[in-house]
């Protein structure tokens, strides 16, 4: 059974705090905060400040993805803003090992997430020191795309590798995620979902949550 995790991008900002009641009423797992910076993604969204409003509500873990450049100037404001784990980019560590490093040691779960037309055979060296990788599904900046199918077979691949590696690392997967691919995703190996429209955007955004948990 998948970990589902909504995209706070989607969320009614006018009705805040009824959105964070909703994660915190339904089996969601996670709520996916996603930061971007309008320099690594031709978007800007939110920051610390936000997460800091929203985690006062919030009964569930926050699951940061950093879709910024230099993330490590960051991360600790995420950290007491109250984010749970925090994912950075790939493309856009020149360090990677030193930022997995920086949010181990803060005593949180890291990730390393990766573009589209990013090959996860890249990540064989860093497989083992990250708890989460995040297979972005839509190229980032923008909800509401629609999944790129080849990301199944990078979901596949990447299964393989933690296999053969014996790690616990799980798989996520973010972008164009509906009801109706949902299980596809699931059988490819991805562990967790994040639904941002999907959810959000649903008439019964609860009920879409069971439906995505019980697949």
């Amino acid at each position: 059974m998948a970990l589902i995790a909504p995209s706070l991008l989607a969320a009614d900002f006018l009705k805040l705090e009824d959105e964070c009641d909703l994660i915190n009423n339904s089996v969601a797992d996670w709520l996916h905060f996603d930061v971007m910076d309008g320099r690594f993604v031709p978007n800007i969204s939110f920051g610390p400040m936000i997460l800091d409003f929203v985690k006062k509500k919030l009964k569930k873990p926050c699951d940061v993805h950093l879709m910024i450049e230099e993330p490590e100037k960051y991360v600790e404001d995420f950290k007491k803003a109250g984010a749970d784990h925090i994912t950075v980019h790939w493309e856009a560590c020149r360090h990677l090992h030193r930022n997995i490093q920086q949010i181990k040691s803060l005593g949180l779960l890291a990730g390393v997430a990766i573009n589209p037309h990013t090959p996860v055979s890249l990540l064989d060296d860093i497989l083992g020191d990250v708890d989460i990788v995040l297979i972005m599904s839509v190229n980032p900046g923008f909800g509401g795309q629609k999944f790129i199918p080849q990301s199944l077979k990078k979901i596949s691949e990447l299964k393989k590798m933690i296999t053969a590696q014996k790690t616990n690392t799980l798989i996520e997967v973010d972008g164009g995620v509906s009801l109706e691919n949902a299980k596809q995703i699931i059988e490819a190996g991805a562990d967790v979902l994040v639904a941002g429209n999907t959810v959000f955007r649903s008439q019964h955004p609860m009920n879409t949550i069971s439906q995505l948990k019980n697949l």
